[in-house]
């Protein structure tokens, strides 16, 4: 591929999101936007090969002028090749997002905590239910 076909935008990425039970995405795609334990991480065609750990959050994958949106459970990423391997516990398509349980979710994780562990495991699905939210919101899907 020449210089210009790069700078073009003319390559793509095999984007694959893959979850104990089945495969959720396999597709060519623009660019993908990882929501990684540390921040978003954004992936174009020439990436350089990465391995890391993601956090809870919006995947985006843009295919022309649409952008597909997921929640993504933590997990990791490998970047080689063109190829976006995701591997988490659990993938949702943000119009599939159960706001209404997601919002009891967070209510029950404000709750006080009798631990030190159980504040830890409080806080994590604070901000589970908090990224699936807003990933809703931004697709706009209603309680």
């Amino acid at each position: 591929m020449s210089t210009a076909q790069a700078m073009t935008g003319s390559r793509t990425l095999q984007c694959v999101v893959v979850t104990p039970e089945r495969a959720v995405l396999d597709a060519a795609v623009d660019f993908v936007a990882l929501p990684m334990y540390d921040g978003e991480l954004g992936v174009a065609p020439g990436r350089a090969p990465l391995i890391g750990r993601l956090g809870y959050g919006e995947l985006r994958v843009r295919q022309g002028p649409r952008t597909l949106r997921y929640y993504v459970d933590g997990g990791f990423v490998q970047v080689r090749a063109d190829v976006v391997s995701v591997l988490t516990p659990r993938a949702v398509e943000a119009d599939k997002i159960d706001v209404a349980a997601a919002t009891h979710a967070l209510r029950e994780a404000l709750r006080p905590a009798a631990t030190p562990e159980k504040q830890q495991e409080q806080e994590k699905a604070q901000q589970r239910a908090r990224a699936q939210i807003h990933i809703a919101g931004r697709a706009g899907v209603q309680a």
